[in-house]
């Protein structure tokens, strides 16, 4: 069934077509099938070389309107720095007795926010964290004294984006619910982002293709401005 349901919304799409954004959404949210609230995302295919430590991109912003997921928030740290933490809104709160829970299997938890003296402990955890995409790093902001605003901008929405090996850039930028508006204000927010972090070295052009996709469902190619 779900093969049919794709090979319907493909056929919607015009393969030789590269749709202007706001097209392409307009498009992503008409043939989406799924019976829960898709994802939106976007695809960026960038021009560089992630074993470069220039090109290896990576950072964190705050969408305008959020990605409509909730996140769990992890904060390791200690003394007062644990009541800011529970005061902003964390859900879970801790220091060894948390990274204790982590090596037992507990990964109940979206992202970590750590405070730098917690960094060395933590580091112990890298083969298990690391894999997972979890291990707090200063480029995203998730490791940083001021707890509550790095809770805060999670609360409120915060993307991490990072390349792959392959030089792709994969990141959620909301719901089939939102609105094409809230829609077209993130995805403008975060393309403007990725194209402000173009690396120096990188000759001709940067940014090679973009597509746009709900979960389960087929990319849509979008005009590279």
């Amino acid at each position: 069934m779900a093969g049919k349901k794709y090979a319907a919304a493909l056929s919607q799409v015009d393969r030789s077509k590269t749709y202007d954004y706001k097209e392409a959404i307009t498009l992503a949210k008409k043939i989406s099938s799924t019976k829960f609230d898709s994802s939106m995302e976007i695809s960026f295919f960038l021009n560089v070389d992630p074993r470069q430590a220039d090109q290896n991109i990576r950072g964190a912003m705050v969408l305008p309107n959020g990605t409509g997921k909730s996140q769990k928030v992890l904060v390791i740290t200690q003394g007062a720095k644990e009541e800011e933490a529970k005061n902003a809104g964390a859900d879970y709160v801790g220091g060894a007795d948390m990274l204790e829970k982590i090596q037992g299997g507990w990964f109940d938890f979206d992202i970590i926010v750590a405070t730098p003296d917690m960094m060395g402990q933590l580091g112990k955890l890298g083969r298990v964290l690391g894999p997972k995409g979890l291990m707090p790093n200063p480029k995203t902001g998730t490791v940083t004294m001021n707890v509550a605003q790095a809770i805060d901008e999670i609360k409120k929405g915060k993307v991490e984006y990072r390349v792959d090996k392959d030089g792709n850039v994969n990141v959620m930028f909301g719901k089939v619910s939102f609105t094409e508006e809230a829609l077209n204000e993130n995805f403008k927010a975060l393309f403007d982002q990725i194209s402000k972090v173009k690396p120096n070295s990188v000759k001709g052009a940067y940014i090679k293709k973009i597509t746009v996709s709900t979960t389960m469902g087929p990319g849509i190619n979008v005009t590279v401005e």
